[in-house]
């Protein structure tokens, strides 16, 4: 299925509403304003909270504990590189590796090697629009704040050098 999300980068709070390619939304993202540290959470259109993400404050690199149904399910950390992003992420769902251009929003996820989403900012023109296009198997909840969590990382990183 593919996913289209708009951020709204400059909206008090991050707030804004993940659809699928033909309009209809799927889930509603909120960011928790005046907050140390990034928090979002991650309703269903029937308003249950299904992902919170929390930013680990104090660290030296940007590190993110995605939970899922109030479980952890996920630690990713951006680890050091000189030239390329890259992350390291441990999951009690799956072995994952994200591979591809972050900073143009166009990359893939892996589970256990396999490719279970495609990331691209390609099929779209507007800025800070992308297109998240997951394998019918996988929890699209989970895939999409893993998405957050890279975009979230990319975003500040762009914000604080700029």
């Amino acid at each position: 299925m593919r996913f289209v999300v708009k951020q709204k980068i400059f909206s008090f709070g991050d707030n804004f509403t993940i659809n699928d390619e033909m309009g209809n939304s799927y889930f509603q993202v909120q960011g928790k304003v005046f907050a140390i540290g990034d928090k979002l959470r991650m309703y269903d259109m029937q308003g249950n909270e299904v992902v919170y993400i929390e930013q680990k404050l104090f660290k030296l690199l940007p590190e993110y504990t995605i939970y899922y149904n109030g479980n952890p399910a996920a630690r990713v950390k951006k680890e050091f590189t000189l030239f390329k992003p890259r992350f390291n992420i441990e999951s009690f769902i799956g072995n994952y590796t994200i591979e591809g251009n972050f900073l143009g929003m166009d990359f893939n996820v892996l589970k256990n090697g396999r490719v279970v989403a495609r990331v691209s900012k390609k099929w779209f023109s507007f800025r800070d629009t992308y297109g998240v296009d997951i394998s019918d198997e996988e929890n699209y909840a989970f895939i999409l704040a893993l998405v957050i969590v890279i975009d979230q990382v990319i975003h500040d990183n762009n914000h604080n050098n700029n």
